[in-house]
């Protein structure tokens, strides 16, 4: 017999929280539309390492914000953690769009990066934690779903916002002064409304019933567990979170040290592998350098914000892809796809590079690209990173994972103007070809798959 949810209920809590993920993709996104602007502003369009570090900052600030976002959301809970990120949001895009000085501008970036970091851990972890095991898919999706929406809304903000090049008396074109002046501080400053939202929201969640029900508040995770689908899920629920409680009961409490032991050797391997892949696997570098792709591909600054709009619209389509096939494909299956249809794509792409291929060809290989990524690993290793670990050592594992994730997105966003310009397009579309083939290499052997299973099911099964 199926389970009736309070459906209602249930995407109301998982939207909220999932706009950590909306704010998370606008605020990683934006500085791609306004990066030619705001180097011209601040001078540094001759320096390759303080174009790396304009863009990495925030990357920076990711890593904070995940080290620290598993312990303490373990000890005050995840709600807490979702209000300071949603703080660090607002406060980060009123900040950046101020300052006339690099390094504040940077301090600025740094504190928007700590708010992904704690949403980028959290926001899948609660939502995988109210929801029930049967549409846990769907709904941890979502959380990619917001990213892939506040991708798209940075991307048509900057469109929106950016005045079209000026042709010059000998038919140059340069960049409007208003946008070198005015225009990128409006991109960061549109993400003020989503996050104040997210801030006055992030009140009225109830806490994960996971976390209070392991805390001793049973009462309360009975009430809200209810509240999801009835007393009879609540108790189903609250005897298996209780059972898997019962058999750490003698153990201390969780440190990271821990995690190390051979008892969680194994699933913390895979999450950090599954975590390093998402961002090594090369796509997010089309995100954040879109203009110096599309250049590459022939394309002036004013043409590459449409198509970079065209890449958004795609990333958000197949991740509605996504969300139909998560639950019915599994994880495990569209984890092989995607490595293997990108290893297949970026290979085409770096030989097209090195054949000075221009033109709409090239587009249609970006949106490909972008589409298999929206449809496979961008939601799919969030959704597993938020299933693979057990109830007691969830949120330091889930923290230790999405550092590494930031760690793997930090050097390949700080890395990418210098490849770029030693081995060119083509060399690094290669080198990301050979990266997601080792992928599926090793996800065709250690992945397991999740789909369907309640969370204490899963540790049983994957905790040696």
């Amino acid at each position: 017999m199926r389970n009736t949810y309070n459906l209602a209920y249930v995407l109301f809590i998982a939207l909220i929280s999932a706009m950590g993920g909306l704010l998370f993709g606008y605020d990683w996104v934006v500085i791609g539309g306004a990066v030619n602007f705001y180097q011209t502003f601040f001078n540094i369009g001759d320096n390759t390492v303080l174009q790396g570090v304009a863009t990495s900052i925030a990357l920076v600030g990711c890593l904070f914000g995940a080290v620290f976002a598993g312990a303490l959301a373990d000890r005050y809970g995840r709600k807490p953690l979702l209000i300071i990120a949603a703080f660090l949001f607002t406060i980060s895009a009123v900040a950046t769009g101020l300052f006339n000085v690099f390094s504040l501008f940077c301090i600025a970036r740094f504190v928007g990066g700590v708010g992904i970091g704690i949403a980028s851990a959290l926001s899948p972890m609660y939502i995988a934690e109210i929801s029930p095991a049967d549409i846990r898919g769907k709904l941890v999706s979502l959380n990619q779903m917001t990213i892939v929406f506040g991708i798209l809304a940075a991307q048509i903000a900057n469109w929106a916002i950016a005045r079209p090049d000026i042709v010059s008396v000998a038919g140059l074109h340069v960049i409007d002064p208003w946008n070198i002046e005015r225009g990128w501080r409006w991109m960061f400053w549109a993400e003020t409304i989503p996050a104040a939202l997210f801030l006055i929201m992030a009140f009225f969640i109830p806490e994960s019933p996971r976390w209070t029900a392991l805390h001793g508040r049973i009462d309360q995770a009975h009430q809200t567990l209810a509240r999801i689908g009835g007393d009879h899920h609540a108790e189903l629920e609250l005897a298996a979170i209780q059972a898997s409680a019962a058999a750490e009961v003698s153990k201390e409490k969780v440190t990271l040290k821990e995690l190390f032991v051979k008892r969680y050797a194994r699933i913390l391997s895979l999450g950090i592998i599954i975590a390093v892949f998402q961002q090594w696997c090369g796509t997010n570098v089309i995100f954040i350098y879109a203009q110096d792709v599309f250049a590459g591909a022939g394309y002036s600054i004013s043409e590459a914000f449409l198509n970079i709009v065209v890449t958004g619209i795609a990333n958000v389509l197949f991740t509605f892809v996504a969300i139909y096939t998560i639950d019915r494909w599994g994880r495990r299956s569209l984890m092989l796809f995607g490595a293997i249809s990108l290893a297949i794509i970026y290979a085409v792409l770096g030989t097209c590079y090195a054949m000075h291929v221009q033109g709409m060809f090239m587009v249609l290989l970006t949106v490909m690209a972008i589409a298999c990524y929206a449809m496979s690993l961008a939601p799919v290793t969030w959704v597993l990173l938020s299933e693979i670990f057990p109830n007691r050592i969830r949120g330091v594992a889930m923290a230790t994972c999405t550092f590494m994730l930031w760690v793997g997105s930090c050097t390949l966003t700080f890395l990418f103007p210098s490849m770029n310009a030693s081995l060119g397009s083509s060399g690094s579309f290669w080198i990301y070809a050979l990266i997601c083939a080792a992928g599926f290499c090793y996800f065709l052997k250690y992945c397991p798959e999740t789909k369907g299973k309640a969370l204490e099911d899963l540790e049983k099964e994957l905790v040696d």
